[in-house]
């Protein structure tokens, strides 16, 4: 029987290659979601490995979705940490860099989504949305500190609708099968999805932080 290996770091690092190897196979197949044994035989391990990590296909990539958010969120904090006031820019900055120029965050994001209530397992989607409520907390906490808001619970609040404005606008209009195809309506909205969800941010953080002073 496959066990885990013994030290923390040897089993984080046994779990991204599994996690590299069923994003491998989904970019190769974005129709579809690999298979456990699939992404056994691109990890070179044995099936049963793999499930001592995740319980199902849609568990790994909960677990990959994840990774890219804990990316996301570990910059934030660790910029909104420092002395220095924090601006804008740089959390336009930071959300261009880790987000929207990382090819598989949105659309992993998207497919997650719609799997949150089919497929991943209902142990996994508790653990993922603890986490996430933790990550929101702290980042809330020092961007509330940052961008002088009333409470933490604004700067978490703010957080929340950036992230449904960016994946919302990549949906409508930024994907390689974007909702809205009519040219007359894109034009309207903005044909080119990184300078609009600059703008539509932007806004949004302008609104939310004078509204609170």
């Amino acid at each position: 029987m496959a066990r885990p290996p013994a030290s923390e770091s040897a089993r984080e690092t046994r779990k991204n290659v599994l996690l590299d190897a069923a994003i491998a196979l989904w970019l190769r197949h974005p129709e579809r979601i690999p298979g456990v044994a699939e992404v056994a035989m691109a990890a070179k391990v044995a099936k049963g490995t793999i499930y001592l990590y995740f319980k199902s296909k849609e568990d790994l990539l909960l677990a990959a979705h994840e990774r890219n958010t804990m990316i996301f969120f570990a910059a934030l904090i660790k910029r909104a940490s420092q002395p220095e006031a924090m601006t804008l820019d740089d959390m336009m900055r930071l959300t261009q860099r880790h987000i929207v120029d990382v090819p598989t965050f949105l659309p992993l994001a998207t497919l997650v989504a719609g799997l949150m209530h089919k497929g991943i397992t209902p142990e996994s989607a508790q653990v993922f949305e603890q986490h996430m409520s933790e990550r929101l907390s702290t980042a809330g906490a020092l961007l509330c500190q940052q961008f002088k808001l009333p409470d933490a619970a604004h700067g978490v609040r703010l957080l929340m609708q950036s992230y449904a404005l960016i994946l919302g606008l990549w949906q409508l209009v930024g994907g390689e099968r974007p909702m809205c195809t009519n040219e007359e309506i894109g034009a309207m909205l903005h044909p080119n999805y990184t300078l609009g969800l600059d703008d539509a941010l932007r806004s949004l953080w302008y609104g939310m932080i004078n509204r609170e002073r």
